[in-house]
C-alpha cells in the first residue's frame, strides 16, 4: 500500500446494488477507498434523483479510477453519462463484465 490508498468510484445501475456492495467489499478488503452510489429504501423523487446524479459526478471527481458494475454487459443511460464524464476527466474506467 502507498501513502494514500487508491480511491475507486463504483458506478452502475441501481438494479445491481447487490453486485455493487460485493465489489465495494472486495475492493475495501484490498485496501482501496471506495465511493459508491447512495442506497435508498424508496425510489427517489425526480428532484432527489437530480441531486444524487450530480453528487455521484463529484464522487467521480474524487476517484483515481472508476469501476462500472455491469453484469451481463448492461450499461444504462445514467451509467453511460457517468462513463463519459469520467473519461472526459481523464479517469481510467474499467468494467466488471465485457460490453
Amino acid at each position: 500500500m502507498t501513502d494514500r490508498p487508491e480511491i475507486v468510484c463504483i458506478c452502475g445501475s441501481a438494479r445491481f446494488m447487490t453486485e455493487m456492495r460485493a465489489a465495494n467489499r472486495e475492493l475495501t478488503f484490498t485496501g482501496v477507498i471506495v465511493v459508491a452510489p447512495s442506497e435508498a429504501d424508496e425510489s427517489p423523487t425526480p428532484e432527489q434523483k437530480a441531486v444524487l446524479d450530480a453528487l455521484h459526478l463529484r464522487k467521480i471527481d474524487l476517484a483515481d479510477r472508476v469501476l462500472i458494475v455491469n453484469p451481463g454487459g448492461y450499461v444504462g443511460e445514467s451509467t453511460r453519462r457517468e462513463i463519459a464524464y469520467a473519461k472526459a476527466a481523464g479517469k481510467p474506467v474499467t468494467f466488471t463484465d465485457f460490453l
